[in-house]
């Protein structure tokens, strides 16, 4: 099952997408906007990667983000699906630098959390973001809704020195107040 948004759509990771996750994989310019460890990807090791995501996961899921117009152009996940307290953290990337500030990204957003709460009946996402990257600080609060929660102090370590994280969340209650004010479905 494909996850309909209007400028994108949320799709299985398939084999045939390894030499741009291989070519995002291995972008400084892509990972010093991203939170966790990064190291060289080969084509071989990007294969199996692919080949051994279980899509029947319940706990964790990526999605590759296909534009309508020119196809596959980052990935998006839930990730850490806690079932019994209905919440799971949110983590999105935009491979190719060309596809920023054309509402992809937004639009992939508001998809996966369209998803996640009112087909998957969760009531909270969350996610950190590295405190120098306004532009998902920005996309994140303003353009879909989400509330910064708070931060954690110096825990990411870039070129020589340490940032905060910052901690950001939606609730299901939020996300209805947000889509009632802006109508994104509908316009």
């Amino acid at each position: 099952m494909n996850i309909e948004g209007r400028l994108v759509t949320l799709r299985a990771i398939e084999i045939e997408d390894v030499d741009l996750l291989i070519k995002w994989s291995n972008s400084p310019e892509l990972w010093k906007n991203l939170i966790g460890w990064h190291f060289p990807y080969s084509k071989i090791s990007t294969e199996n990667y692919i080949k051994n995501i279980d899509h029947a996961n319940m706990k964790n899921q990526i999605f590759a983000i296909e534009a309508h117009d020119i196809g596959l152009i980052g990935t998006i996940s839930l990730a850490d699906i806690d079932w019994k307290n209905r919440s799971a953290t949110n983590g999105i990337m935009l491979g190719d630098v060309d596809t920023r500030g054309k509402g992809y990204a937004m639009d992939a957003a508001l998809t996966i959390m369209r998803y996640a709460f009112k087909e998957l009946g969760l009531n909270r996402l969350s996610g950190e973001i590295l405190d120098y990257n306004n532009r998902s600080i920005g996309l994140s609060t303003k353009k879909c809704g989400w509330k910064i929660e708070g931060r954690r102090a110096e825990a990411t370590y870039r070129d020589g020195k340490y940032h905060d994280q910052v901690l950001i969340g939606i609730t299901h209650r939020q996300y209805d107040e947000f889509m009632k004010v802006n109508d994104y479905w509908n316009s």
